[in-house]
């Protein structure tokens, strides 16, 4: 039921993508149901709950890919990425996704519900009100949320 959503989902995501990509949309999708399945601890709660992991399996995929074809490839600098409201506006490649993925990692160290946001908006793709109902926050904290960690990120990846 699930696998057309995931899906669009992973095009979202590989739209943009450099074309050496080892991965296509469906080897994705596959992979990150595999592991989802291995999940078997998690209690979903409901469907924004399932699609926000799935979102943040199919980011850490494409972020392990990215890092193995940076190992491979030794050096070039770090290409800057604009956040946006939605990821069909925002290419990413190899680096920027990187570069995004280490500087939403910084943001969780002092501000994990912040990173959380960005991580179900960008990646995710949910809507205010799906993250609010995610994080069982209020839509005016997601978004205010949302504009103080995206005015960070960009601060953050220009550096």
């Amino acid at each position: 039921m699930v696998y057309g959503e995931l899906h669009r989902l992973a095009r979202r995501y590989m739209r943009g993508e450099h074309r050496a990509l080892t991965f296509q949309a469906t080897a994705l999708v596959n992979e990150a149901y595999l592991r989802l399945v291995d999940v078997a601890r998690v209690r979903w709660q409901d469907r924004a709950h399932f699609f926000a992991v799935a979102a943040q399996l199919m980011r850490r995929i494409l972020v392990e890919s990215a890092r193995a074809r940076g190992r491979k490839k030794r050096g070039g600098s770090v290409a800057r990425v604009k956040l946006d409201e939605s990821i069909d506006a925002a290419p990413l490649r190899s680096r920027s996704l990187i570069a995004l993925d280490d500087a939403l990692e910084a943001m969780a160290q002092f501000d994990p519900r912040k990173a959380r946001v960005v991580e179900l908006r960008f990646f995710g793709g949910l809507s205010v009100e799906e993250t609010a109902e995610v994080l069982k926050i209020s839509p005016q904290s997601v978004m205010r949320d949302w504009r103080l960690a995206r005015a960070w990120l960009t601060e953050e990846m220009l550096r």
